[in-house]
């Protein structure tokens, strides 16, 4: 009883007006524990272990989780939960992908180092004249997209009617998916696209065409010294290749959001927050994104056994099919009517928050320090995050809005948002081990999107800085009597189109 008091008389302050005193989250942040977010994350993997190894949307295992997930809460009777059923088109390898030089100088390259194929590439085995689209740039332009290498159907010679060719294309202006599509409507039969050449943009591509893809031909990215090779091999004389790819697409598989939603609070101020639920076809997905899935699950339970009486209505939300493109996160807020838009006050984002080789990284919403989509009325929420790790003597890293996870469907209508990411397939540098401690020169999270993302794949540490600061986050904006000022919701503004769609390029 003397917690929810404490809760109760401390937390009706609003933390957003510079005056007022900063709001107290200290008993949610207690109540939410690493011992609490294990359970969850035990429980995932004894799904995943029982249908698999995976829990990618549209699988037995992924259902499971969400039957789960809705148990714990329904079991609270605080909450109204309720089950948002979707469609989408799913995409998955069924083979190791081939790409060969077949002549001159023959090469294997290496499949998922030297080249990846791209999300919703057709099946197929061609081996062919490699020929070069119009509009490359080599040596690369001075600013990123500069090459419009295949964005226009005037940039394919056309192509043999009596041989297979391929096309190799440049990274640049335009999506993936128009590339393709405009390589098969002048007649070739595979595609290679590599990547533009500036800093930063010079790795291997891994891409998606995106489920709207309407071409038939394989679709494979490269790195920039790959295709820079092959550019000027093809200038100096004829080269030969194969690309050979297997895949699956299934059109119209069913799968779910989990919405769980506060009884009390004002409906037009509601805060939304939200983790992915799936993982990706290839592991149990307990980092990317058993975490965050976890850990918002540990504060809804703890909010509800507090009997926290929040200013403003909380949805939490687990987002299906996040691995294929978004898709769970962009159906809900389609789903939104203009009004439901203007009553969202902000969405908080937990994408992997236990990584093993971690940095404590917050969304840039004021664009201040990275290249960030515009998102008016971020900042605001940056700073609770930046200001909450301060305030505990821990450093922040600011982290781009670039489309990489679920908060884009909502920025993109002019909804506030924010959150926090331990890191993926990045490398952490010597400054950062520096600071945060790890091991330098190795990714931040060296399972990502593989196999061995078990519960062994997890910071403890890493767990209970990022849940504590997630449980204050949610807490702020639940409990303030202000709201963001200067925000786009309403007025048809949408963002840039990221490059990002999800973990995947789609340009």
């Amino acid at each position: 009883m003397l917690l929810l008091a404490v809760l109760a008389v401390a937390l009706v302050v609003p933390p957003l007006s510079s005056t007022a005193p900063p709001t107290d989250s200290t008993a949610l942040r207690d109540a939410v524990t690493v011992e609490g977010i294990m359970e969850h994350q035990e429980a995932f993997q004894a799904i995943a272990d029982a249908n698999g190894d995976t829990r990618a949307s549209g699988t037995p295992g992924y259902d499971a989780s969400l039957a789960y997930v809705q148990e714990q809460l329904e079991a609270t009777g605080y909450y109204d939960v309720t089950v948002q059923p979707f469609l989408y088109d799913a995409f998955r390898e069924l083979a190791t992908p081939v790409f060969q030089r077949i002549s001159p100088d023959p090469r294997d390259y290496v499949a998922n180092e030297d080249f990846i194929t791209m999300d919703y590439s057709d099946t197929g085995d061609v081996t062919g004249t490699l020929v070069a689209t119009n509009d490359i740039v080599i040596p690369p332009g001075a600013t990123a997209s500069s090459s419009s290498s295949g964005c226009e159907p005037g940039d394919y010679v056309p192509a043999s009617t009596t041989e297979p060719q391929v096309a190799l294309a440049q990274r640049g202006t335009c999506d993936f998916r128009v590339k393709a599509e405009n390589a098969e409507a002048a007649g070739y039969d595979a595609l290679i696209v590599f990547n533009e050449g500036q800093p930063g943009r010079q790795e291997t591509l891994a891409g998606t065409l995106t489920a709207d893809d309407t071409s038939t031909i394989p679709v494979i990215g490269t790195s920039f010294a790959i295709g820079e090779e092959l550019y000027n091999l093809v200038n100096a004389g004829p080269v030969t290749v194969r690309v050979a790819t297997t895949t699956e697409i299934r059109r119209d598989v069913p799968t779910a959001n989990l919405l769980a939603t506060t009884k009390t609070g004002r409906v037009d101020r509601q805060v939304v927050v939200g983790a992915h639920l799936d993982s990706v076809q290839e592991g149990p997905g307990i980092n990317d994104n058993g975490s965050g899935s976890s850990a918002i699950l540990e504060v809804a339970l703890q909010m509800a056994e507090l009997d926290a009486q929040p200013e403003n209505q909380v949805r939490f939300a687990w987002w299906g099919a996040e691995e294929s493109g978004l898709i769970g996160s962009q159906f809900y807020v389609d789903s939104l009517t203009k009004r439901e838009v203007k009553n969202t006050a902000v969405n908080l984002n937990f994408d992997m928050v236990g990584s093993p080789n971690y940095v404590r990284f917050v969304y840039d919403g004021d664009a201040s320090d990275t290249a960030s989509l515009a998102s008016a009325g971020s900042g605001v929420v940056e700073d609770v995050f930046v200001d909450y790790f301060d305030s505990q003597d821990l450093a922040s890293e600011p982290t781009a809005f670039d489309g990489r996870s679920d908060y884009d469907a909502f920025i993109s209508v002019g909804i506030p948002a924010g959150g926090l990411f331990t890191g993926a397939e990045g490398i952490k540098t010597p400054e950062e081990a520096a600071i945060y401690g790890g091991t330098a020169g190795i990714a931040y999270d060296p399972c990502y999107h593989q196999a061995c993302d078990t519960i062994d794949n997890l910071s403890l540490q890493a767990l209970d800085e990022m849940s504590d600061a997630t449980a204050h986050a949610t807490l702020v904006f639940a409990m303030t009597q202000s709201a963001i000022e200067g925000t786009d919701k309403g007025k048809g503004k949408a963002k840039g189109h990221a490059d990002f769609l999800g973990s995947k390029l789609r340009k």
